[in-house]
């Protein structure tokens, strides 16, 4: 099969689809891999690496003219004419943007939305949501460190006592716990929070010390858990006690780093205006919810602002600043999921008894599949 690995055009976007570790299983499968010219450039990966590794590198027309056009991002309405009627596309195509699934519906194109996998056992090696965040966890507490002016260990110098830097983080998924993980072994005292009190043990296993919230009623044990792996809405009482909680936790905090997300949905808020005004000059909050409005009504989503004294950052894709590894993590993924929709005769299929390959498929027959 002819296989195609575009540049990125999204702004910011330094990953690449296929590494040349990915390459060469593909080829050792048959297929035949085309690549862009520099499209590895920014996740440092030379158009000369790809060749040692097989790949044939191509220009902008012939690496979307393939039966299979592997990305990381959704293609735009400018690469739509791109596509051939009947090409395959797989990468992160985001699931819940209606217009985005439409365009490609109507280019006739079969698509897999590699976000929209389940989270089960058998879906962990080609979890993209797990694998990129677990980048944005380690990049977010490195950018909180390059930009407090202070040192995050306990230092004991001639000079007197240097204190530990205090590191809050709310919501503890994947990127929570890299970032705890992180930042514990940059010497920081941690305290962290989440809605779902099974993340508890994890927190202290890692070193931090959990924010616990009792619940008062069944209603706020139940949305406590989740479903599928994703926190749900909590009700107001319980979120109205955490929020005390927490913002006695922010206004000692150095830096605050916040990931809740709920999959389509405004990120929920979890540091108010009136927290940040509470925090000390020259705290530092991370805001890696920044693409779905932001933890914080005061972020800037792609901007660094000061703001009560407080630098806040924005940043809305950090794996695309740790480029080359998240390349890496992504590339290993798509190329595990390949294996759900090709055949043992190289040949693309749709297998309608497969749990995650119905979950990923988006649009196929020129017709929005997601519901």
């Amino acid at each position: 099969m002819l296989i195609g690995v575009p540049a990125e055009t999204v702004a910011r976007e330094a990953r690449v689809a296929v590494t040349p570790e990915t390459v060469k299983k593909l080829k050792a499968q048959g297929h035949q891999i085309r690549v862009q010219s520099g499209a590895g450039v920014a996740a440092s990966v030379t158009d000369e690496a790809y060749a040692a590794a097989g790949a044939e590198i191509v220009d902008l027309n012939a690496a979307w003219g393939a039966d299979l056009v592997l990305k990381v991002r959704a293609p735009g309405e400018a690469e739509m004419p791109l596509l051939k009627v009947g090409t395959t596309v797989v990468g992160m195509l985001n699931p819940f943007d209606a217009a985005g699934l439409q365009r490609m519906a109507a280019g006739n194109v079969t698509a897999y939305a590699l976000e929209a996998a389940p989270r089960t056992t058998r879906a962990q090696s080609m979890d993209v949501l797990s694998s990129q965040a677990n980048v944005a966890g380690y990049k977010a507490v490195i950018m909180a460190a390059d930009r407090y002016q202070r040192f995050f260990p306990m230092l004991m110098t001639a000079a007197g006592t240097v204190k530990a830097a205090r590191v809050v983080i709310l919501g503890v998924g994947v990127a929570g716990l890299q970032a705890i993980a992180t930042a514990k072994r940059l010497g920081a005292v941690i305290e962290a929070s989440d809605v779902r009190p099974s993340v508890k043990e994890q927190v202290e296993s890692l070193g931090g010390k959990f924010i616990d919230v009792p619940f008062e009623t069944q209603e706020e044990k139940e949305a406590a858990e989740g479903v599928g792996g994703y926190a749900r809405p909590m009700p107001e009482s319980w979120l109205a006690r955490q929020r005390a909680e927490v913002a006695k936790r922010v206004a000692q905090a150095d830096v605050v780093i916040t990931t809740a997300l709920i999959p389509g949905r405004a990120a929920p808020v979890l540091v108010t205006e009136e927290m940040v005004k509470s925090m000390k000059a020259g705290s530092v909050i991370i805001d890696l919810a920044a693409a779905q409005g932001g933890n914080c009504p005061l972020t800037e989503a792609d901007r660094t602002v000061v703001k009560h004294g407080v630098t806040l950052v924005g940043e809305t894709n950090l794996p695309a600043l740790v480029a080359a590894d998240a390349s890496a993590l992504y590339a290993r993924n798509v190329l595990d999921f390949l294996k759900l929709i090709i055949d043992k005769d190289g040949k693309l299929h749709i297998n309608r008894e497969d749990d995650i390959v119905v979950a990923c498929l988006v649009a196929h027959e020129g017709a929005v599949t997601r519901q």
